[in-house]
Parts: structure tokens; sequence; C-alpha cells
């Protein structure tokens, strides 16, 4: 394989990392938080509906366990393309 179209195939394998991200944190925080709240609110979680659990701490972790995902995806991404450090 080329450079450019070894350069592109990472680029194009990024940016769906990177979108696939963006849409679930998208979800999680707008969707579930606010959107949908009104259908989650009958279902309990730790003492506060399912909606509320979602704006106030489930957005945020969805974001830090995305964080690593991202992060462990990068490197065996690196690994397959001969970037790793």
């Amino acid at each position: 394989m080329a450079d450019k179209e070894k350069a592109a195939a990472y680029w194009s394998a990024n940016l769906r990392l990177i979108l696939g991200s963006l849409v679930i944190w998208a979800l999680c925080s707008f969707g579930f938080g606010i959107l949908l709240r009104p259908m989650l609110s009958g279902i309990p979680v730790g003492g506060a509906d399912l909606g509320f659990w979602f704006a106030q701490q489930g957005s945020i972790l969805i974001f830090l366990a995305l964080i690593f995902f991202y992060a462990w995806r990068m490197n065996k991404l690196d690994k397959e393309f001969g970037l790793e450090e």
C-alpha cells in the first residue's frame, strides 16, 4: 500500500472512530438526558429516575468510558498501521 493510501485509510478509520464516539455521547447526553427524559422517568435508578440519572451522572460516566475506549482503540489502530510509539 502506498504512503498516501495508507495515510488516507488511517485518517478514515480515525474519523469513523471519532464520529461513532460523538454519536454515542450525543445520544446519551442530549438524547437520554433531555429529549427522552419523560419516557425514562418511570424507571428507577438509585432513588432517581433514569432520565435524571443520564442528565446528571450517566452522560459524564459515558463520556469517561468513551475517553478510555478511544485511547485503547487508537493505540490498536496505530499498531495496525505501524505508527505506534
